[in-house]
């Protein structure tokens, strides 16, 4: 089970493990928190803009998920349906029924449900910072509830956030300035998951090329993905791996792994 903010999160960093453990005959299990409202709407229209419509975003997003979701494999689709919060500091965060606003108990004791329906063996989220310094609200709060969901079902036997190793970041857009690639930002160097906190890098490499149908059936996001104006060669290269951090580890497995189910399988 993957706990995810938003519509098309799903892709980058767990994507390639969802296509993979699916394959494998394991049930992908992707829980996806909010509708996307405060996406781009029709036209590249941003939120807050005139003829910026929610109700119309949210329908499109969740629609373009369920086509990412049909790239990868994945098992199972469960919606929480919380309003999108936006960025951080945008005004949207105040909104009451913003994902942000909900109690945590409460987001929790759903999820945790769904942890009692599915009984995953392995869950994976975000970890404190909304995923390697993001902060985004909304992935702050998906791992709040889920950290909560683990701790009171105690379901999984193994726990994870994913990482953005900075080791990694610094390769890729070294990787990207040696093909050319005009870059729009550069990362900070507090930027990313500290390398020694990285517990499992997973080879994907075999599903990169379903990894980018699905970002690019996100199509209405399209100008805020960066990666999908890469190369092919830097897409690959972005693509063919993705790094946890476990936190919880109920079974013998070794310290550093190449597997989310090691210890798990027969």
């Amino acid at each position: 089970m993957v706990v995810h903010a938003h519509p098309d999160d799903e892709v980058i960093s767990t994507g390639g493990i969802l296509a993979r453990l699916t394959e494998e005959g394991i049930r992908t299990v992707l829980v996806t928190c909010t509708n996307g409202e405060q996406g781009d709407g029709p036209g590249g229209v941003k939120p807050g803009e005139e003829g910026h419509d929610d109700a119309a975003v949210a329908e499109r997003r969740l629609g373009e998920l369920r086509e990412s979701v049909a790239h990868l494999g994945i098992s199972d689709l469960e919606l929480l349906g919380y309003r999108d919060s936006g960025m951080d500091g945008w005004d949207t965060n105040v909104h009451p029924d913003a994902f942000t606003n909900v109690p945590v108990e409460t987001a929790a004791a759903r999820l945790a449900a769904l942890m009692e329906h599915y009984r995953p063996q392995v869950v994976v989220t975000y970890d404190e910072t909304g995923g390697g310094g993001y902060g985004h609200p909304d992935h702050v709060q998906a791992h709040r509830i889920t950290v909560a969901a683990v701790e009171s079902t105690g379901i999984p036997d193994k726990f994870y956030y994913t990482a953005i190793p900075r080791s990694g970041i610094k390769q890729m857009f070294q990787a990207m300035k040696d093909l050319g690639v005009e870059l729009e930002f550069e990362p900070s160097d507090d930027f990313g998951t500290p390398d020694e906190r990285v517990t499992a890098v997973v080879d994907v490499s075999p599903y990169v090329e379903r990894k980018v149908k699905a970002l690019r059936a996100h199509e209405s996001q399209g100008e805020n993905i960066f990666l999908l104006r890469m190369p092919e060669e830097a897409q690959h290269l972005f693509f063919s791996q993705e790094a946890f951090e476990r936190k919880i580890c109920k079974v013998d497995a070794p310290d550093h792994e190449d597997d989310l189910f090691a210890g798990l399988r027969p």
